[in-house]
């Protein structure tokens, strides 16, 4: 048995959840989230809990008994405390700015690097060189953070790019200089 998978989902107060055969729909406080999830995973609402059951033993039910668990999870989670994720622009020129809801980003190319968040999305500038993505989707959040860090993954000579925050960078040594 899947040891996220047997664990019940707690329904908080405010959070309606209702379940189609394979598509839910969650709506909270923070907004409104549907998903279509695998035809062959059984769902059941009881109460204010929820519990995903896997139809036979097989290798693919397995696996996805706890990673339906997990979405559904996070869907309650996102609608009633929703997501963020903070970067962190390291390197001398790197900051961050916002043009309206566009980030802009120079990060030591010839070109500012510009980016639009979707409707469901936030993005704030709370220094020059923090950037924080919030929103209620998970996926979306973490998809929209590992774009803005492509532009410029940080490099393990000196460090600079734009990293997660608490992200720990791996430092090489530089080049060995000559013997005299």
């Amino acid at each position: 048995m899947s040891r996220i998978g047997k664990l019940p989902i707690a329904v908080p107060q405010g959070v309606d959840i209702s379940i189609e055969g394979n598509k839910v729909k969650v709506k909270g406080p923070k907004g409104e989230l549907e998903r279509q999830l695998h035809k062959d995973m059984i769902l059941k609402k009881e109460d204010n809990v929820v519990t995903v059951e896997r139809p036979s033993e097989d290798k693919k039910h397995k696996s996805l008994h706890g990673l339906t668990r997990t979405l559904l999870f996070n869907m309650v989670t996102g609608v009633t405390q929703g997501y963020q994720k903070t970067l962190e622009l390291v390197g001398v020129g790197y900051r961050a700015s916002l043009q309206g809801k566009k980030l802009v980003l120079a990060v030591g190319y010839s070109h500012p690097v510009e980016f639009e968040p979707a409707d469901d999305l936030q993005i704030e500038v709370p220094a020059n060189n923090r950037v924080i993505v919030k929103g209620i989707d998970k996926e979306k959040v973490g998809q929209l953070a590992a774009k803005i860090r492509a532009v410029r993954e940080p490099e393990p000579y000196k460090g600079k790019g734009i990293k997660y925050e608490g992200e720990y960078v791996r430092r090489k040594a530089g080049k060995a200089g000559k013997a005299r």
